[in-house]
């Protein structure tokens, strides 16, 4: 069932009033590609919409081609991270899962050889969170490689001992190293502090009180739903994510995510190998567009392959793009352009 929207002209929430033409215009013109939909808010409603066709896949299984629509599920891959950080702090304010200064191996006490390890006792729940957890790590060869960190930690026996007794390389806190790792072990705290997997704590937390009764979270072969990139919704249900975060994480007269979380998640923690802020999950980085007079702080979800959420809690705005550039290193570009060039640059007002 489609998430249900009040809708606004581009004009009468604060864009151009010829947004849907400029962003034909870059289409025509090839500047932007590959997309399988778009779509924007502003402070609860959508302002735009644009939907395509094209080949896709499911976690890597190829769907062939695809005509895409708002009732069309679709991979968030890496995006999936950012929305679990959310579940993380639903959790947290509920009492159901351990602070962020906890050591992160406390959580798995059915290793007691690692639990007693005090360098490993360092790395804290937080640090997971950070991307720092000074263990070994590569997500930088191919999703198709074997050698991948996070393949390996699909196809080994026990994923939490693989990722928790990786190599420690340096002091956790010091330095990003992009891990599905630290993100599944996040993912079984939630399910081990709720007593629900992934998917029902979401539903009945997140999802449902948002109206999204329609997504699926793949799962590894020893049934792990995958915290790090296995979520699939629709561009209107993301949406809807982003849109309540721009917002201050309230919908319906209810507080669904924590304001405290929200503001953790805009103030940056370190600075990620692409040299932009990170947090609890989340990108971090500053708008420049003209229109502004002067930087506006923006959140962003990232995924293989050109997927993307971002919020702006100064504006209220929220997009959403899908693309079909899975596995290709240079796919931050199309995304990027439709963020920079078309939703920032295309606001006129505050």
């Amino acid at each position: 069932m489609t998430v249900n929207w009040d809708r606004t002209t581009p004009a009468e929430a604060g864009f151009a009033a010829d947004l849907e033409r400029r962003f034909e215009a870059g289409i025509e013109a090839g500047l932007l590609r590959d997309f399988h939909a778009v779509a924007m808010s502003r402070n609860g409603k959508l302002v735009f919409e644009r939907y395509f066709e094209g080949r896709d896949e499911a976690w890597g299984d190829d769907l062939g081609h695809v005509v895409f629509g708002p009732d069309t599920l679709h991979d968030l891959r890496s995006v999936t991270k950012s929305v679990t950080s959310l579940l993380y702090g639903i959790a947290l304010e509920e009492g159901l899962v351990p602070p962020l200064d906890t050591p992160v191996v406390d959580g798995f006490a059915e290793y007691p050889d690692l639990v007693a390890d005090p360098e490993r006792r360092k790395v804290t729940i937080g640090h997971t969170f950070s991307m720092a957890m000074g263990m070994e790590w590569d997500e930088n060869l191919p999703y198709t490689d074997p050698r991948n960190s996070e393949i390996m930690m699909e196809r080994a026996p026990d994923r939490y001992r693989f990722i928790l007794d990786r190599p420690i390389i340096e002091p956790p806190g010091q330095r990003w190293i992009y891990s599905g790792g630290a993100v599944a072990l996040i993912g079984a705290l939630i399910t081990r502090g709720t007593g629900r997997s992934l998917a029902d704590f979401a539903r009945e937390t997140l999802f449902g009180p948002l109206g999204i009764d329609e997504f699926f979270w793949c799962a590894g072969a020893d049934g792990a739903e995958s915290a790090a990139s296995g979520l699939r919704l629709t561009t209107r249900g993301l949406l809807r994510i982003g849109d309540v975060l721009a917002n201050g994480g309230a919908h319906g007269g209810r507080q669904i995510v924590p304001k405290t979380w929200i503001d953790a998640c805009l103030t940056s923690a370190i600075r990620t190998a692409f040299d932009t802020g990170y947090s609890r999950l989340w990108y971090l980085e500053v708008s420049r567009a003209p229109a502004f007079e002067g930087a506006r702080p923006w959140a962003g979800g990232f995924g293989n392959g050109g997927q993307r959420l971002w919020f702006s809690p100064d504006t209220g705005i929220a997009a959403v793009a899908y693309l079909g550039q899975y596995n290709d290193w240079s796919s931050w570009i199309m995304p990027t352009r439709f963020w920079t060039e078309m939703v920032m640059r295309n606001f006129e007002r505050l």
